[in-house]
């Protein structure tokens, strides 16, 4: 049985990150998922899955690229926790999984026999100097979109293309119960799934709102109160604002929807990577109509409505709600298929083998 000791850069979540969804679904492999720093450090490790145990490094001193000291405590501490775990689960020389590029510290310390990062974002916050020493030092890389993959591409030959994925068979299941929450609307309904953050831009949304007073937009999900124009879509009397439901009941609030959105973040300038949302849209059949910076590439063009202004939004909703059905849904399903989870694991294991990692 292979042994993985992955280095998350994400405490283990009731909504699975893209490494949860990976590891999880890896076959015949003993897995430590190690948590970054926490308080939680001293906690027996927990045993989300047979074979996968959930253990959190211990807190250790932040440093700087040039604090050169303080970075050595950091590390000492961290491996001395590591190689404790190693040796509690009789690991001897893990494959390394790697999902920072601040972890490119360990690798002198941490035994191991093979080495995979995993790059689902642009990591502006740390030097690049980091991330190019641990992409010339990995065996295999994993990249979540061709930008990322031809950013590391001068640093090694060895790229794989994962995008990210969806627990297709929860998104796709057709005996979908109505949320309570919405069983007293009777009109078109548009909804948003995701975090309402600080820097989403709402206009398109609220011009929307504005321009089809007949639908009710919905958002699921958390919201940051600092965002410029939440009350202007809060007093809106066509909107609802759930907040953070059950990850189990999402599917449920697709199914009712008869439009999917997707909304731009100012941060997300830049990135190409599909946000997982963009294939759980896909996997209920539902019609999507998703704003694009002007220099984007567009994803799915066949199947989602592009926008690139508030005022082409509001025109492709009123478009996608007299779609007609037919092979539109069935693509989308197809799209959402191919984006498993099971998926792309399966293709995990395949190139880790022609590598002879796995």
């Amino acid at each position: 049985m292979k042994q993985i000791l992955c280095l998350s850069s994400q405490p283990w979540s009731t909504i699975p990150t893209r490494t949860q969804h990976l590891m999880t679904r890896l076959k015949d492999a003993k897995i430590l998922f190690l948590e970054p720093p926490s308080r939680n450090y001293r906690k027996p490790g927990r045993k989300v899955r047979p074979g996968l145990t959930v253990y959190a490094l211990p807190p250790a001193p932040e440093a700087t690229e040039d604090q050169r000291l303080l970075r050595f405590v950091r590390y000492r501490r961290l491996t001395r926790h590591i190689l404790k775990l190693m040796d509690l689960h009789r690991f001897r020389e893990p494959l390394l999984w790697c999902t920072s590029p601040e972890q490119v510290h360990l690798l002198d310390t941490i035994p191991h026999q093979g080495l995979v990062y995993d790059c689902d974002q642009d990591w502006l916050d740390t030097p690049p100097e980091w991330e190019s020493d641990l992409a010339l030092a990995a065996d295999v890389i994993f990249a979540a979109s061709e930008g990322l993959a031809d950013h590391l591409s001068p640093c090694s030959d060895n790229i794989a293309l994962l995008p990210n994925g969806v627990s297709y068979p929860m998104f796709s299941r057709p005996d979908n119960e109505c949320p309570a929450p919405l069983t007293d609307l009777t009109g078109p309904i548009l909804g948003f799934v995701g975090t309402i953050w600080e820097d989403l831009d709402l206009i398109p949304a609220i011009q929307a709102a504005r321009a089809l007073p007949r639908c009710t937009f919905v958002f699921v999900g958390r919201v940051e109160p600092y965002n410029p124009h939440l009350r202007t879509l809060e007093a809106l009397p066509n909107v609802r604002l759930l907040g953070r439901q059950l990850p189990v009941d999402i599917p449920d609030y697709l199914s009712r929807f008869d439009l999917c959105l997707h909304l731009l973040r100012r941060s997300d300038y830049g990135a190409d990577v599909v946000p997982s949302r963009i294939y759980e849209y896909l996997s209920s059949g539902k019609p999507i109509v998703a704003m694009f910076f002007p220099d984007h590439v567009e994803h799915f063009p066949d199947v989602i409505y592009a926008a690139h202004t508030p005022g082409e939004f509001v025109r492709l909703c009123i478009r996608a709600l007299e779609e007609p059905e037919g092979w539109p849904a069935a693509r989308r399903r197809e799209h959402g298929a191919a984006a498993a989870w099971s998926n792309r694991a399966m293709q995990v294991e395949q190139i880790l083998s022609a590598n002879g990692l796995y």
